[in-house]
């Protein structure tokens, strides 16, 4: 997230490394639905170890669904944070949030059937109501930004507190099929908390994997893969690679005990909200920051970029150097924490 939400220039960066347009997808539109899947398969992990303790399991998820929701809010109206009443609603974290206390609630109240059956009526639900519900001054089925279902219902409801005017990349409706995307990753650690042979399990994520991501490919003729939109499409395919992924990540980490290179992903983990929230806020310092250049003026983030890497390395690979340096820089408090053992957490 911090490479991709970093670069040097907005406009000068490797395409892989900057989201679609529209439809279709890159690998930067690998980087948030791979992040729900693992809060699924999270989720899963720590309800089974409260088992004992699900009463009190509800009230924690909804406290913590709430302070998420609440940083999100904040984070959205820094460094302003006395027009509130014109903050945007949604984000992120707040996307986060919702899933996490959805799926949680889930995962305390229903079966892993009933559960995959859900996950399935919310995929299957959202393609209906996105290409047969009609919006007015477009009818039934328009896909395009302005013309879509969930556009209008953000411009209906959420008019004011947007990304854009009358659209939001993270909006209410298309926050059901990302919590499919949740469910997917909690069932996926239900699975490798089964009883079933080690090799069983790693055969299965990544079959399982590659079937849901052939899915979403076929399906997207017909609801095209999008991750603005966050189609059921984009679900399917989104799903199945992170699956795969992860049951890659079992098989070398968890049973061949492969540790080479690991160690910088698990300082980054260990306190992942911490360093996705103050990386954000110094990003958003760097741009209010601003710098003089000859007769006009540069944020502190386009300036660095343009006088410490462009002249070296290019536009694209500077780009890319500069969004590598600033992780870096969060590697140095993340590193220490993680020394220290000390985890932030909510």
């Amino acid at each position: 997230m911090i490479l991709v939400n970093n670069p040097g220039s907005w406009d000068d960066g490797y395409a892989f490394l900057a989201h679609s347009p529209w439809n279709g997808w890159t690998l930067a539109d690998l980087v948030f639905p791979f992040f729900l899947l693992i809060v699924g398969v999270s989720l899963d992990l720590s309800l089974a170890r409260r088992n004992g303790a699900r009463g009190s399991a509800l009230p924690a998820l909804v406290r913590r669904a709430a302070l998420l929701y609440a940083l999100g809010l904040l984070l959205n109206a820094f460094p302003d944070l006395m027009q509130l009443g014109s903050v945007r609603w949604f984000g992120v974290l707040q996307r986060i949030a919702l899933c996490t206390l959805a799926a949680g609630t889930l995962l305390l109240t229903t079966r892993a059937r009933t559960q995959a059956l859900i996950a399935g009526a919310l995929l299957a639900g959202y393609w209906l109501a996105m290409t047969t519900v009609p919006v007015p001054g477009y009818g039934a089925g328009v896909l395009t930004p302005e013309g879509n279902l969930a556009a209008w219902v953000d411009g209906r409801w959420f008019a004011g507190h947007l990304y854009r005017d009358g659209f939001d990349p993270e909006g209410l409706l298309s926050t059901l099929p990302a919590i499919a995307t949740t469910l997917i990753g909690a069932l996926a650690g239900r699975f490798l908390r089964s009883p079933h042979p080690a090799p069983l399990k790693t055969v299965g994520l990544i079959a399982a994997g590659l079937g849901l991501a052939a899915a979403g490919e076929i399906s997207g003729w017909w609801f095209p893969i999008n991750k603005q939109l966050w189609t059921s499409s984009f679900v399917l395919l989104t799903g199945g690679l992170g699956l795969v992924l992860l049951g890659v990540c079992y098989e070398l980490i968890d049973r061949r005990g492969w540790r080479f290179g690991t160690r910088p992903f698990l300082m980054l983990g260990g306190n992942a909200l911490a360093v996705y929230l103050l990386s954000s806020l110094g990003a958003r310092l760097m741009e209010i920051c601003q710098i003089s250049a000859g007769d006009s003026c540069e944020s502190l983030r386009l300036f660095l970029y343009q006088q410490l890497f462009q002249p070296w390395a290019g536009a694209e690979t500077g780009s890319l150097c500069f969004a590598i340096a600033y992780l870096l820089v969060w590697m140095i408090p993340t590193a220490e924490l993680h020394r220290r053992r000390v985890f932030l957490k909510i």
